[in-house]
């Protein structure tokens, strides 16, 4: 196995990722609960760099104790969830591979073909942040996921039959809906460094503006606040919507207006050039969405100051 950190390879298949951890194969081809309190993983020798082809939830027992959220330090000894989706590129060249998770449940995409679970499970943002960005449990929250996994565990140690994936499917979409619950607590958690972070966006985009950043590299994205401020894009648009109720391209798309607002009502410059100077490659893009925003053309809009 490449372990080439510049070169992550690709774990396709759940016996794929049983044959990285050091295990037997699994004993259903799309879905596996590894409970790490009795089977023994060998961590070492998945490489740093790695992208799945299935959904990964693991259980981390250890995630640096107390954080701290604005003023306040909040209890996380209890560890937290780590989300991944197919396609994701897992791992750096920090991370600790060999970490224990206390459990890991892999299911791969085709486990959910002909139920409604296989198009919602897509709508969870949280498969697609880092892992920085982790669900931190409390005590009782923790309680609550290790029931469900204890379920499902039960589930998949049976006798399959005719109900077996039904039932593991509702279990998954239970911890799914817990999950999503408990990231909406993580957000309301951390409201002082939200708001902190408001401001931060704020600043990041007159020093955009301001510098002409725009000129030379075309309208900001939500990829560069993201990196900006070091969050996954999707975790950045979801503390946004949960704070504002906004995504992060709609609050850019809400600054873009201001700008384009000031530039109309205290310039002289064409709306052309309006357009030119915030980034966008034409025009008629950004009369577009100005229209859009303001119900009036930017035409309409600067001579409603004359």
């Amino acid at each position: 196995m490449n372990k080439d950190e510049n070169n992550p390879i690709r774990i396709e298949s759940l016996a794929d990722a049983h044959r990285a951890f050091g295990l037997l194969k699994p004993q259903h081809p799309l879905v596996s609960l590894i409970n790490g309190s009795y089977t023994q993983v060998d961590g070492s020798r998945l490489p740093h760099y790695h992208v799945l082809g299935f959904y990964k939830i693991a259980y981390k027992p250890k995630l640096n104790g107390k954080l701290k959220y604005g003023q306040s330090y909040y209890d996380f000894d209890e560890g937290g969830l780590l989300f991944a989706s197919p396609g994701q590129l897992i791992g750096s060249h920090d991370n600790d591979v060999s970490a224990c998770s206390a459990y890991t449940l892999l299911i791969h995409p085709d486990f959910f073909l002909g139920y409604p679970l296989a198009k919602t499970i897509k709508q969870y943002g949280f498969f697609s942040y880092s892992t920085n960005e982790t669900l931190h449990l409390s005590e009782e929250e923790k309680e609550t996921i290790f029931e469900i996994f204890s379920m499902i565990e039960k589930e998949l140690a049976g006798r399959i039959d005719d109900f077996s994936q039904p039932v593991v499917i509702a279990q998954l979409a239970l911890l799914l809906s817990y999950a999503n619950r408990f990231y909406k607590r993580q957000f309301i958690t951390r409201n002082a460094v939200n708001h902190d972070l408001l401001q931060k966006l704020e600043e990041i985009l007159e020093h955009y503006f301001a510098n002409k950043t725009s000129l030379s590299q075309g309208l900001p994205t939500v990829g560069y606040l993201a990196e900006q401020v070091h969050l996954s894009p999707s975790y950045l648009s979801d503390m946004l919507r949960s704070l504002i109720g906004q995504n992060a391209q709609q609050y850019i798309h809400d600054k873009l207006i201001e700008k384009a607002k000031e530039s109309l009502s205290t310039t002289s410059l064409s709306v052309s050039e309006v357009a030119y100077t915030l980034g966008f490659e034409h025009s008629q893009s950004f009369s577009k969405l100005f229209k859009t925003k303001t119900n009036l053309s930017p035409v309409a809009f600067r001579r409603s100051f004359s």
